[in-house]
């Protein structure tokens, strides 16, 4: 005598259902965990500078940790650097600020630069540009990290991130914490700078 079939396909179907069902919570949860993985964009906290203060929170010394870009192009004037140490300082006129920089290269070579930035109007605001430069615009947020900041500079061709810290050599977690916050972002391109040896000094002019 023939055996029916029918509890064949229903159990093949049943299973199929399963396995399918198994598929889509297991792309859900993977969907899931990587949205909560990435920080909100809120945490880039914008830093206030208010017109008739001093800008305390930007001035002194600041090194160079790290930078994120869309694509590592936009990261590559700094493959031949070591460290980078920064001051930055009230500039002679309103809403000014000055930047200068030493550059301490892999070879060892000591680079001086500087720069003038000038903070847009608006109180609070934090949007930088950079004299001679009309292309280059700079916006500063604050670091969950401590005695961090972050920039993020925006020019012809480029954008990129840059975390910048008190210390030469903050926690791993600030590293890490940066570069999964402009992951999210989609700045997927990541530089660390070695930082293995001496910071060159500042020139004071």
């Amino acid at each position: 005598m023939r055996k029916s079939t029918a509890p064949n396909k229903l159990q093949l179907s049943s299973k199929m259902f399963r396995q399918a069902w198994a598929a889509l919570l297991y792309l859900y949860g993977l969907l899931f965990n990587s949205v909560n993985q990435c920080p909100e964009h809120s945490q880039l906290t914008t830093l206030g500078i208010d017109d008739t203060e001093t800008p305390e929170p930007h001035l002194g010394l600041w090194y160079f940790i790290a930078g994120a870009a869309p694509t590592m192009e936009e990261l590559a004037t700094f493959d031949p650097v070591d460290n980078i140490v920064f001051n930055m300082a009230a500039g002679s006129a309103p809403r000014q600020l000055q930047l200068r920089a030493t550059i301490r290269t892999k070879n060892g070579v000591c680079v001086p630069r500087k720069w003038t930035y000038r903070l847009t109007e608006g109180k609070g605001n934090t949007e930088l540009r950079t004299e001679g430069r009309p292309d280059m615009k700079t916006d500063l947020f604050l670091s969950s990290c401590p005695g961090g900041i972050t920039l993020k500079e925006m020019g012809q061709g480029y954008q990129r991130f840059l975390l910048y810290n008190r210390s030469p050599h903050p926690p791993e977690k600030c590293v890490e914490e940066f570069q999964s916050l402009t992951s999210c972002l989609d700045f997927k391109a990541f530089l660390v700078t070695p930082r293995n040896q001496e910071a060159c000094p500042l020139s004071s002019k």
